[in-house]
């Protein structure tokens, strides 16, 4: 039989269109970087509400070397962020864009978000390896990813624990002010918990992680606070489901946890045999499909999948995991749930948060 032969012709304008767009990809990854940049070293602060500044006065604002902030303001400059006059070679970020790049824009500070970027490319050498010849790449290589997502949390789900996510349960809030045991898996620096610790004193949190870094800084945390009712565990919660203590909390969070974990399901086992006959499990978890096709269109589809393959996914296998990764989808979480013994799901999508489902259960 005589091979096929694609006859179909060869698009120059759809060639023209890729490679523009390919283009604009570089220059905007380039532009990430820079952002990331200029918000850790406070020069979106330094610009917000100024007048237009010279290179000089910016940097004696945010205390930094000159010619490092020249040259972060012609990136600044080339793309669209930061306006200078011609004239007297003053720079000008404008209020409509320090409104996502400061940090007092809180849940809107996107330059925030951009410090993932460079933290999944530092480990790029690591993958490729994984790709090569299979496993995982370990915690330890991501030095900064807890920080980041320390402040991550603090800009988005800490603003959002009381008028938004409490309320999702009836009465949660009278009862933990009353006083129950709290659990929460997988809790990294500790953020939510060390919060809701100090707005409800009678009640009683404990956080686990697998990341002894992140439970000491937690630690570290309550300690200066001096919250007595709070303790941090660092724990590898792979076999959970065989020894987490039986119906021993009455409420239990994850948040963006469950999908990083070595074995999901064990955890989420375990999670139904910890919790008490009228507990609850609140699970904060990534909104998408389990099926590729049905995420395109997805407003961070790219950058979801990009995560999960360079941080989630391979954390995950480097555990001798899953590796279910963070686009693990709807469908599968509830395929688990329902597996971990959670009869009835209830699923929230809270307004703003483009990224997560929230999902409400009890026993």
């Amino acid at each position: 039989m005589a091979p096929t032969v694609s006859t179909t012709a060869f698009d120059a304008a759809k060639a023209e269109a890729f490679a523009n767009r390919l283009m604009a990809a570089v220059n905007d990854a380039s532009f990430c970087l820079m952002a990331s940049l200029g918000h850790r070293a406070g020069l979106f602060d330094a610009l917000k509400d100024q007048p237009p500044l010279t290179s000089a006065e910016i940097a004696a604002r945010a205390g930094l070397n000159e010619r490092y902030v020249r040259e972060w303001l012609g990136a600044m400059v080339t793309s669209g962020t930061i306006d200078v006059d011609t004239a007297s070679e003053r720079y000008r970020l404008p209020a409509e864009h320090a409104a996502f790049l400061a940090r007092a824009a809180g849940a809107d500070n996107m330059a925030s978000m951009m410090q993932y970027i460079a933290i999944m490319g530092a480990v790029e050498d690591d993958v490729l390896a994984c790709f090569r010849a299979g496993g995982g790449v370990p915690y330890a290589r991501y030095p900064r990813f807890h920080a980041v997502a320390a402040e991550d949390s603090a800009q988005t789900l800490i603003p959002a624990l009381e008028p938004r996510i409490l309320p999702l349960v009836p009465g949660l809030a009278e009862r933990l002010a009353q006083g129950i045991r709290a659990l929460d898996v997988g809790c990294g620096s500790g953020k939510a918990f060390l919060k809701l610790a100090d707005l409800f004193p009678n009640s009683t949190f404990i956080g686990m992680d697998l990341s002894e870094e992140a439970t000491a800084a937690a630690g570290a945390e309550a300690s200066k606070r001096s919250l007595r009712n709070i303790t941090f565990v660092t724990k590898d919660l792979s076999d959970f489901d065989q020894t987490a203590e039986p119906e021993a909390f009455d409420m239990v969070t994850t948040f963006d946890a469950i999908h990083d974990q070595g074995a999901p399901l064990r955890v989420l086992k375990g999670i139904h045999r910890t919790l008490r006959p009228q507990g609850v499990y609140i699970m904060q978890d990534i909104r998408g499909s389990s099926h590729v096709h049905a995420n395109i269109g997805h407003p961070m589809g790219t950058l979801l999948y990009t995560v999960s393959c360079l941080h989630c996914m391979t954390v995950s296998l480097a555990q001798g995991g899953e590796g279910v990764g963070a686009m693990w989808g709807e469908e599968m979480t509830r395929d688990y749930l329902a597996r971990a013994g959670f009869g009835k799901v209830e699923k929230h999508e809270l307004p703003q948060d483009i990224l997560n489902n929230w999902y409400v259960m009890r026993k």
